[in-house]
């Protein structure tokens, strides 16, 4: 993947004046305050450290564009051979006066993570309109210095709203791949109230995560499938899903999953993630 075309609407991917002395000092005192030790970031071990060293060192702009919504969209889709990404109604710079289709939508930004609204009332529409310009005042990622979000266009873009089975949203499922393989599966019920998530291997086996069991999706398979044809080239990716009425609609791809500042239960899968990216990197 170049790191010197951005191709059209894309800006280039720069180093930015930041002495990199700084950065590191920075990413290290905000790891440090997030997980009570110091990250190794010449030779990263656990999965979190290869977050912060990701950070640090990786400027491939092809790896940076995934975090652009509307060109993951097309990347999953041709990775797939279909349509599999949830299609984006309107995207611009402005929400419209009024919605672009019939409610219930979701509103979110095309250059950020955690942005994004469910709208269900003409209400909460004017509401989104006022939150959403907020969004576009500034950039995402920097104060944790993920970087690689200056690469995606800032805008705005609605979707039709995927409705969860008893539940308030669908269930999130977050495919962790390494070196092209995918080697964990993460699940996140509940988004709409909580924050907590369960992990399993291949085999659907509990490796981590709140103490639950939930089956697995039917397109389990599928899942890993196109995951793989996305990640290929990359040494770690995470590729989202959703699963709605048996069918497969692809989320969002993923650099930096928390940020490396969310502690694993257990520790040792903190250790065991790591391993696997430094083996996709040997």
């Amino acid at each position: 993947m170049s790191s010197r075309a951005a191709g059209p609407g894309f800006p280039r991917l720069e180093l930015g004046s930041v002495a990199i002395a700084w950065r590191r000092l920075r990413v290290s005192c905000i790891y440090w305050w997030r997980h009570g030790r110091l990250p190794d970031l010449n030779a990263p071990a656990r999965f979190t450290e290869w977050c912060q060293w990701r950070k640090l060192n990786d400027r491939s702009l092809g790896a940076a564009m995934l975090t652009d919504k509307l060109h993951a969209k097309d990347h999953a889709s041709a990775c797939a051979g279909y349509d599999i990404s949830v299609p984006a109604l309107w995207s611009g710079l402005a929400l419209p006066s009024e919605p672009p289709a019939p409610l219930p939508l979701v509103v979110k930004a095309n250059h950020g993570c955690n942005q994004y609204l469910v709208v269900r009332t003409a209400a909460e529409w004017k509401r989104a309109r006022r939150r959403s310009a907020r969004w576009l005042r500034r950039g995402y990622g920097a104060w944790l210095d993920e970087r690689a979000y200056r690469s995606a266009r800032r805008m705005l873009l609605v979707e039709p709203f995927l409705p969860g089975e008893g539940q308030p949203l669908p269930v999130d499922y977050k495919v962790y791949v390494f070196g092209g393989r995918a080697s964990m599966i993460q699940i996140h019920e509940a988004r709409a109230t909580r924050r907590a998530w369960t992990q399993y291997d291949r085999e659907w086996k509990r490796i981590g995560g709140v103490d639950s069991e939930a089956a697995p999706p039917s397109t389990l398979e599928l899942m890993f499938d196109v995951a793989e044809a996305c990640a290929r080239g990359s040494d770690f990716l995470r590729v989202d899903f959703y699963e709605v009425g048996g069918r497969l609609w692809f989320g969002e791809f993923c650099l930096y999953p928390g940020s490396g500042l969310d502690p694993f239960q257990p520790d040792s899968l903190d250790h065991h993630l790591g391993e696997l990216w430094s083996e996709a990197r040997s």
